[in-house]
């Protein structure tokens, strides 16, 4: 009975079949043994967790002492700095199996007046170089981007890390302990100072996928079960180019169909029957009962499962989860996520970008969706490609943007047509939005086309209010000019006609009253000369 399996998640034991020894299994051994500090960082559900246990399953063998710490154990919460290092201490204990030779409550009392990380230091010192007697002494930390979650620093860890590696020139016992890391993060997320970094001293351990020549152990697996178990691992290569956990999966539902004997794979086998030996008539097997033997598994009925099985409604059938890892890594910072999810539509389209190590670019890196290739980012596998497709990636970027439409019908106009550009209230909105996000190219793009469309718009309406304020003043001082004149000639009119009906007055009176006059003058006379 065949009593093999493949395993979907989770750390391979170290007699488990179905383990790939990679190139990086070699170069961590060979690098450890010379006692070099070694950290592997690589996205999640590539197969870390199991490259340490292997290695540190051949070292054991070898007769080292080992230990591992899964910093996940210790928490990330609400934790002091005492109760952190505490837990490594502990962890180190246990791993090393030393609990029946320190009493670690009475240790830790004794050096409660020193700070926690100098306790941590001392131990090392104290009791790992003193009790373990073996000629070398390794440390694995798995998870050690955990540390970003806790609510106090933790770079004078690292930095006693790069000390344990500097105290060898005084003290050779630390020429026996050796460190190794291995996480989702970037040695700049751990720490920023390069003074105090040991990842400047250390060597980073590259983690690929599967390649066709590592596989083998994987298609001991299909032995029985398809005809030819290398021709269908290289197809499974092709979907998943090499991505360990994608690969197990579809080994295990390869199996699982041929197992089942799926109508699929029948159907399959009754439309291509003929097409296979017109094609293959040229081999030199002549029983055509082998060549159906060989052909019981159609190659290109995998399509058919990796579409039924991973692609189609994905959400529902990622279990253990996978591509949902993928997914809320890409989402989970709302500041960020419109700039991943752009970078990462430019790649999908197949614009080359040069990898220049940015924030951006090492975040999508770690999420596994690209991969570096030539210098290149491109996407990870065929399945992601599929699964995180153009129309995945606008969807997501449409329940970020406010103003995804508009941006779709301008992109859908080649950048010519300006009125789906925002303006006015619309803009300050946008921007006020993008305030601290890190957006994408086009989005950039869109938003300073909108501002300079919208400063030219205002100005022009500026301009037009400038012309039309001109033209009423301009309207405003030829009515009061008018006014003037009308009024000038209404005045002078009036003063006319005063004046014509006063000589008028002056005629007439002197025409019929010249005797009154002289009368008059003669009394006004007489009456002088009496007065005198």
């Amino acid at each position: 009975m065949n009593k093999y399996e493949y395993q979907i998640g989770g750390s391979l034991k170290v007699d488990a079949p179905s383990y790939v020894e990679r190139q990086a299994d070699f170069e961590l051994y060979n690098a450890l043994i010379k006692g070099e500090f070694c950290y592997v960082f690589s996205s999640r559900q590539m197969g870390k967790s199991s490259l340490r246990l292997q290695t540190r399953h051949r070292l054991e063998q070898a007769g080292y002492s080992c230990a591992s710490i899964d910093m996940t154990r210790i928490g990330n919460g609400n934790i002091t700095p005492a109760q952190w290092y505490k837990g490594i201490v502990v962890d180190l204990l246990r791993s090393f199996n030393l609990f029946n030779k320190v009493n670690l409550k009475a240790w830790w009392s004794e050096q409660e007046d020193l700070p926690a990380l100098q306790r941590l230091s001392q131990f090392v010192e104290d009791i790992l170089l003193v009790e373990l007697k073996t000629e070398k002494i390794f440390i694995f930390i798995d998870e050690i981007d955990s540390v970003l979650g806790l609510n106090f620093p933790v770079v004078d860890f690292f930095t006693l890390i790069r000390s344990c590696y500097n105290q060898r020139a005084e003290n050779p016992e630390y020429n026996r302990l050796t460190w190794s890391l291995f996480g989702v993060a970037t040695p700049s997320d751990l720490i920023a100072d390069r003074n105090c970094t040991p990842f400047n001293i250390g060597k980073s351990i590259e983690l690929h996928g599967f390649n066709l020549s590592e596989v083998q152990p994987l298609a001991a697996g299909l032995e029985n079960k398809v005809a030819n178990p290398i021709a269908v691992i290289k197809e499974i290569l092709a979907w998943t180019n090499g991505q360990p956990f994608l690969t197990q999966k579809l080994c295990q539902i390869v199996v699982q169909e041929r197992n089942s004997g799926s109508k699929d794979i029948q159907e399959q086998r009754c439309l291509e029957v003929d097409e296979r030996y017109k094609l293959d008539n040229h081999l030199p097997i002549i029983n055509q009962h082998l060549i159906n033997f060989y052909y019981q598994f159609p190659l290109l009925i995998l399509e058919k499962l990796v579409q039924t099985h991973i692609i189609e409604k994905w959400e529902a059938k990622d279990d253990p989860e996978h591509l949902k890892t993928i997914r809320d890594r890409l989402l989970r910072n709302e500041q960020r996520a419109g700039g991943l999810l752009g970078l990462y539509q430019q790649v999908l389209q197949g614009i080359q970008i040069a990898c220049d190590d940015g924030q951006e670019q090492i975040e999508l890196l770690l999420s596994g969706l690209v991969t570096k290739e030539q210098g290149q980012l491109v996407v990870k596998n065929r399945i992601y490609e599929e699964v995180f497709n153009q129309t995945w990636v606008e969807k997501q970027l449409a329940k970020l943007r406010p103003y995804s439409q508009v941006l779709n019908a301008w992109v859908a106009s080649e950048h010519h047509d300006n009125s789906r550009l925002l303006r006015g209230r619309a803009l300050l909105e946008a921007l006020a939005w993008s305030q601290g996000k890190s957006l994408s190219d086009l989005d950039y793009q869109f938003l300073a086309a909108s501002q300079e469309f919208d400063r030219r718009q205002v100005e022009t309406w500026l301009e037009a209010e400038r012309t039309k304020e001109v033209k009423a003043r301009l309207l405003q001082e030829q009515k009061a000019a008018r006014f003037q004149r009308l009024f000038f000639i209404g005045a002078f009119g009036w003063a006319l006609i005063v004046v014509l009906g006063l000589g008028m007055v002056t005629f007439e009176y002197k025409k019929h009253c010249p005797g009154i006059s002289k009368q008059l003058l003669d009394q006004l006379w007489t009456k002088r000369n009496i007065s005198k």
